[in-house]
């Protein structure tokens, strides 16, 4: 009972992972059998016996090391983790919040945002695999769709027609049309876009108070006084008395249409 139970999660983990990486080329043999049998002993003609590590584990520790770039740059990770690095460049602080601070709020913000997604492949892909209603391959590709719709949907037209052009695909009828090789990056790049437009906001009220401190500075004469010292007050009691970080927070998700 307890293998079942292991093998069953061990498959819907083998399953989302390969989602995740989106892994374009054929499993062969792999996309049959998911079972993860570790080691396999064969005898040999003289009667020794050897070890060999099974080719399915070989090629679900080679799908583990794609999760960080499929959390990165197939979700909203990329937007969040940018946002939050220019806030804390606006602040002129370099060490507060820590990068595990800022890293630990966007994982959990990426999966506050990526629920709907992961629920959505869930429903339309693990489940039937589980349920032995799909084959591995079948699941996969059903998976795909709710994570191509979640790019395509935050991703400009104009970046899917440079990274087209650049790729040689002539005019195709839609966006879904498109290799991920296409869309992943031009996701990426809007990504990036939006996460300098959103930082660019909030950067202006924090540039504003260092151009007034550094004004009545140089008024009074205190050159020696950095106004990044004087300043940081100012800017963190600004930030506090508009509950900044909800404003922050909420304007990411708003930006993913949540909350709308």
């Amino acid at each position: 009972m307890f293998f079942r139970e292991y093998q069953r999660a061990m498959k819907k983990i083998s399953l989302f992972i390969m989602i995740l990486s989106l892994f374009s080329v054929s499993f062969g043999a792999f996309a049959e059998d998911l079972s993860l049998s570790a080691l396999t002993l064969t005898t040999n003609p003289d009667g020794s016996q050897e070890y060999s590590v099974n080719l399915q584990i070989l090629i679900f520790m080679t799908a583990l090391s794609f999760i960080p770039a499929a959390v990165i740059m197939m979700t909203s990770f990329t937007r969040i983790v940018v946002v939050m690095a220019i806030l804390r460049q606006a602040f002129g602080l370099q060490q507060t919040p820590s990068n595990q601070v800022i890293i630990g709020l966007t994982l959990f913000m990426t999966l506050f945002i990526m629920t709907p997604v992961y629920n959505q492949i869930d429903k339309s892909a693990i489940q039937p695999y589980l349920s032995e209603e799909l084959t591995s391959m079948e699941a996969i590709n059903l998976g795909k769709v709710p994570l191509r719709a979640f790019m395509l949907e935050q991703t400009r037209i104009k970046d899917l027609d440079t990274l087209a052009a650049m790729a040689g695909i002539d005019a195709v009828d839609k966006p879904t049309d498109l290799p991920m090789t296409v869309i992943i990056p031009a996701f990426i790049i809007s990504e990036l876009k939006t996460a300098f437009q959103i930082g660019f906001i909030l950067f202006i009220p924090f540039l504003i108070i260092d151009l007034v401190v550094a004004s009545i500075l140089m008024a009074m004469g205190m050159m020696m006084l950095s106004p990044m010292i004087v300043s940081l007050p100012f800017k963190l009691m600004l930030f506090v008395l508009v509950d900044g970080w909800n404003l922050v927070i909420g304007t990411i998700a708003t930006s993913y249409g949540l909350g709308t």
